[in-house]
């Protein structure tokens, strides 16, 4: 858990917190810790404050998986991931020309976050979320067109939270909650 950034009385951020939630449920599930050791590092996960903290209480259980990368590419034509489909940890969309659709309503979202890096030249874009997803904008920037969302109210604590980053050159970007 601890890094050259992040020395041990560092404060945790959320992020990091729910990462260590969820190696502590994938060692229980994958048998590696009994029901009880999972309660007891569990509290003392949500109970850390700093990094040094969280790095006792997950001691012992197995590296943290980095994730999967992606980038989904085209100088030209459309872009469209639409049904069931795998979503990485963190995804690179790159379109110098043409349609950008992603559709996360029914794709398969197994991280707590996930991270969408938008290149975009010219061409609208439309991003569908899932009805109780957390989305951030903050590391957007669009240049001739403004971003089209509009927050919903406060999710689920479980809900997936997306986070956009990147740039969007002429073109409109949508992005929306499904609607079921």
């Amino acid at each position: 858990m601890t890094s050259p950034q992040r020395s041990a009385s560092t404060r945790v951020g959320e992020d990091d917190r729910e990462s260590a939630v969820a190696r502590v449920r994938e060692a229980y599930a994958e048998q590696r810790i009994a029901h009880e050791e999972m309660d007891d590092r569990l509290d003392r996960v949500l109970a850390a404050t700093t990094y040094g903290e969280l790095a006792v209480a997950l001691d012992g259980l197995p590296a943290e998986d980095p994730g999967t990368a992606a980038t989904i590419a085209a100088a030209g034509g459309r872009i469209t991931r639409r049904g069931a489909w795998q979503v990485p940890r963190t995804l690179t969309v790159e379109s110098a020309f043409g349609r950008v659709r992603l559709d996360l309503s029914r794709a398969v979202i197994t991280y707590p976050v996930v991270d969408i890096e938008l290149r975009l030249g010219t061409g609208n874009a439309s991003i569908i979320v899932p009805r109780n997803a957390i989305v951030e904008v903050e590391g957007l920037t669009t240049g001739w067109k403004d971003l089209r969302y509009r927050p919903r109210q406060p999710s689920r604590p479980d809900a997936p939270r997306i986070r956009f980053s990147g740039a969007v050159g002429y073109g409109r970007l949508r992005i929306r909650h499904a609607w079921r």
